[in-house]
């Protein structure tokens, strides 16, 4: 007798289908064998499994047990075959029957009394099960929200081994785990903090929106304690919402690395990640011996803020080049080769030397020239092309700190923002997998970023005296489209192109 019921795997981002198959062999010793590329959790799933199931009042038949988990070239990780193992050994002594086993999909792991812990990875899974035409999932009641995301889909949220059997079976009969995705949505937009907490600092303000408009990439660079980083943490109260697609595609990979809280179900705010300048590789990009997503994939759809940028190694950071420009990471192993969406906005800050007052009007440098040219040697130009804005933060002035007006509400800039990006969305409705204009290939930037004789003269003029680079040319012309469609203009018009190029020069300082 051969029982099969179906899980999931997770490759990548994505869910994989796996068959969970229990052939039960007459044997004077049980015994139970894991078959289908394991790893050591799943093949020490049996003993979990049996110590669950006596806990639980139910039984497996004597004999040799092997439990298949199909497709067998797909490696099986985790605890998550756990339930649906258990369940299968179950049905081949007890006398009850599943009557649609195939419109099932089963995940969850298993402790020793029977209880059903939580599992990493259900919205993908959920996801594959819909796709499949498994109408039905079984999962642990802490991941009951994350799997309720997804429509047309029955979720079944269990605590212990007993319920999901009884669930299995018909003899319990339970309501749907049900979630209002309109709430979370709403909820989203109370945010603690906002834009308007920042004194001063207008010129920095006016880049951000520049950036969270056309969603391109940011330096910021100044003394310290001149607010880099609380602008930053204040740039995801000013993009908008996230669609359902972006909500979804970013919790799937919170939910694969386990950052998704049981309350989380769905991250309708865009994510924000601010990883320490000590970070590894593998922690920024994703890897491992069980690949996993890094900082830039867990920032996808929201913002990777590096804080501090030349203390970073300069080896991560030029390895994180080819991500910002492609907006995927590629891991390749000898199994093969796994893919991290990361389209993120990248946003940086550092001082402009060691001490970080070099250049500041009241207060004195103490790096020798060596030492600047050191630390500004540790971002390439070429990195520095990728970062469309650059702008300098000055020391706040105390008229400003004292000020007691406030100035513009992130909800204010947001609507501005929200307004540029619908326009994106109008001229790119033809082209799903772009959606902002720092995403334009070079066939629709001809299309879209044409400019006038006066125009074109500014930026040859900047182009020949600043030895911009082609790359940092492109730049330019998607910012000043973005400058364009904040002020609903339909041409790029000289003054466009002109505050564009302000946001370039800081790359040739830095290298002088």
């Amino acid at each position: 007798m051969v029982i099969r019921l179906y899980s999931s795997a997770i490759l990548g981002v994505d869910g994989i289908e796996v068959e969970v198959e229990v052939g039960a062999f007459r044997a004077e010793k049980p015994q139970i064998n894991v078959v289908g590329l394991p790893d050591a959790a799943v093949r020490e799933s049996s003993q979990r499994v049996t110590a669950a199931l006596a806990n639980s009042a139910l039984s497996w038949a004597d004999g040799v047990k092997t439990v298949n988990l199909a497709p067998a070239d797909l490696k099986k990780e985790g605890p998550r075959f756990d339930l649906p193992i258990a369940l299968a050994l179950a049905l081949t002594s007890e006398n009850e029957r599943v009557l649609h086993p195939e419109l099932y999909s089963i995940a969850g792991e298993l402790a020793l009394d029977g209880m059903v812990r939580p599992i990493r990875g259900v919205l993908p899974m959920v996801i594959e099960a819909k796709r499949r035409g498994r109408t039905r999932v079984i999962v642990p009641l802490a991941n009951a929200r994350e799997a309720a995301i997804v429509e047309g889909v029955e979720v079944y949220g269990v605590e212990n081994l007993r319920e999901a059997w009884d669930l299995l079976t018909g003899q319990r009969l339970m309501k749907p785990f049900f979630l209002d995705q309109r709430e979370l949505f709403a909820a989203s937009r109370h945010a603690e903090i906002g834009l308007e907490d920042v004194k001063g600092q207008y010129q920095v303000k006016r880049a951000l929106e520049v950036a969270a408009a056309g969603f391109h990439n940011l330096l910021m660079i100044g003394p310290p304690g001149t607010g880099k980083s609380m602008i930053a943490k204040r740039l995801p109260t000013i993009l908008p919402d996230p669609t359902e697609e972006e909500a979804i595609e970013a919790t799937k990979i919170h939910s694969i690395a386990g950052m998704l809280s049981k309350e989380d179900a769905l991250l309708v705010t865009r994510p924000f990640r601010a990883p320490h300048h000590t970070i590894s590789d593998v922690g920024l990009l994703g890897g491992g011996t069980m690949p996993g997503p890094g900082e830039v994939s867990l920032a996808h759809h929201g913002v990777l803020f590096l804080d501090e940028l030349p203390e970073f190694r300069r080896q991560t950071l030029e390895v994180m080049r080819q991500p910002i420009e492609d907006g995927k990471v590629t891991i390749s192993r000898a199994a093969g080769s796994l893919t991290f969406p990361c389209q993120c906005m990248v946003v940086a800050a550092m001082n402009p030397c060691p001490c970080g007052y070099y250049g500041d009007p009241k207060r004195e440098c103490r790096c020798s020239p060596p030492q600047v040219e050191r630390y500004r040697q540790r971002i390439s130009g070429p990195l520095l092309d990728r970062l469309d804005i650059h702008v300098e933060v000055p020391i706040v002035e105390y008229k400003d700190l004292s000020s007691q007006q406030t100035g513009e509400s992130s909800a204010t800039v947001r609507k501005r923002v929200q307004a540029a990006r619908t326009i994106q969305e109008t001229r790119f409705v033809a082209h799903p997998n772009i959606r902002t204009n720092a995403d334009m290939p070079s066939k629709l930037m001809h299309r879209h970023c044409q400019i006038d004789a006066t125009a074109s003269g500014y930026l040859e003029h900047a182009m020949t005296n600043l030895n911009f680079s082609a790359r940092a040319y492109d730049r330019i012309l998607k910012v000043a489209r973005t400058l364009a469609d904040l002020e609903a203009s339909e041409n790029i018009q000289p003054q466009h192109i002109l505050e564009a190029i302000q946001y370039r020069t800081l790359d040739r300082k830095l290298m002088m």
